[in-house]
């Protein structure tokens, strides 16, 4: 016979007449009952949220929705254009783009952070470190920078406030504005905290693992990709672009 144990899940179990999730019943303690920031937390942090924790999570979720013509939307308006009975296909198109660049440098930021928030005292002289790094390396800090927003991200800026509020803010907000003091030290200016970089440090203090966070970005840009297909249906921007890159995009032996 086989050592191993028989794996076992805690998520979700379904008989007869009652589905059971994290040991709520979903027709009548979930559906109706819980919102679905409330039921994603379930499920991820294993017990319910409190209001608070409710409150910053789906201030993450909103903050990640939507931010225009991303590589990301465009991808999806692009699919749909080419297989429009599929929208699955059009939104796996989309997430497939939630990257490092575009909305999914969370985990990368809570990375660094976890190492000054376990360097505790000794804190400023890790961030000092990783700025010395990635200047050495000529990498750039995950978590830092915007193309548009300046001097601040107003996303990032809303969440650390709701943080706040709420008695939520912990050894992780603190850590990255320590980082950010020694990013703004060594470029001599000032280099946004962007909203991926905020919501590190958020969910680093809810307890969310790093290699998890990015998985915030998937539930809530799946939501934001479904308003471009429906905008899609009445102003048809793939076949714009498309038609655009056929005559501006020049061929040249």
């Amino acid at each position: 016979m086989s050592s191993k144990k028989t794996p076992i899940t805690r998520l979700c179990r379904s008989d007869v007449d009652k589905i059971t999730v994290r040991g709520h019943d979903l027709a009548t303690e979930l559906m109706g009952v819980r919102t679905f920031t409330e039921t994603f937390a379930l499920l991820v942090m294993g017990r319910l949220p409190t209001p608070q924790q409710t409150r910053l999570v789906d201030a993450v979720l909103i903050a990640l929705m939507e931010h225009g013509l991303t590589p990301q939307a465009i991808a999806t308006r692009m699919i749909a254009l080419c297989e429009p009975e599929a929208i699955q296909a059009a939104i796996a198109a989309g997430l497939l783009g939630v990257g490092s660049r575009f909305g999914g440098a969370m985990a990368a930021t809570a990375v660094l952070l976890t190492e000054v928030v376990q360097a505790g005292e000794k804190g400023q002289e890790a961030a000092k470190d990783i700025v010395a790094r990635a200047r050495a390396q000529k990498k750039p800090l995950p978590g830092f920078g915007h193309p548009q927003h300046k001097p601040d991200d107003p996303r990032a800026v809303r969440l650390f406030q709701i943080a706040r509020e709420d008695g939520l803010a912990g050894a992780y907000v603190s850590a990255i504005h320590v980082l950010s003091a020694e990013v703004d030290a060594s470029f001599g200016k000032h280099l946004t905290i962007n909203t991926t970089g905020a919501i590190a440090a958020v969910l680093g203090d809810l307890g969310i693992p790093d290699d998890i966070m990015r998985g915030f970005a998937v539930v809530s840009r799946s939501a934001g990709l479904v308003g471009h297909l429906c905008e899609e249906k009445e102003q048809q921007v793939a076949a714009y672009l498309y038609g655009m890159a056929e005559s501006e995009i020049q061929y040249i032996e």
